[in-house]
């Protein structure tokens, strides 16, 4: 008698998990959710993207500061980059 208790609860147990991911896989291939799938994806391709656009910032402003101490030491940025008001940078000139 307990055997078969443990075969029903066994199946009841198994049949309930077979329907669960039978439901699942249909909803995701629904037209809604491979719009969710494919959505997720790009969130996670933008979080990567930004970050290594972060990273690369970084590398670059890391480099700047390197060349100007190397090439320009006693000299800040603001001293290597030429005035707002000079005829190189006027427009129409």
């Amino acid at each position: 008698m307990i055997g078969k208790l443990l075969y029903v609860a066994a199946g009841a147990a198994l049949g309930g998990y077979v329907v669960h991911r039978v439901g699942r896989a249909r909803r995701a291939l629904t037209p809604g959710g491979i719009a969710e799938r494919v959505e997720g994806q790009v969130t996670e391709y933008k979080g990567a993207l930004r970050e290594l656009n972060e990273d690369l910032a970084e590398e670059v402003r890391e480099r700047e500061a390197e060349l100007l101490a190397r090439y320009a030491p006693g000299r800040g940025r603001a001293a290597l980059s030429a005035p707002e008001d000079t005829p190189e940078r006027l427009p129409g000139r």
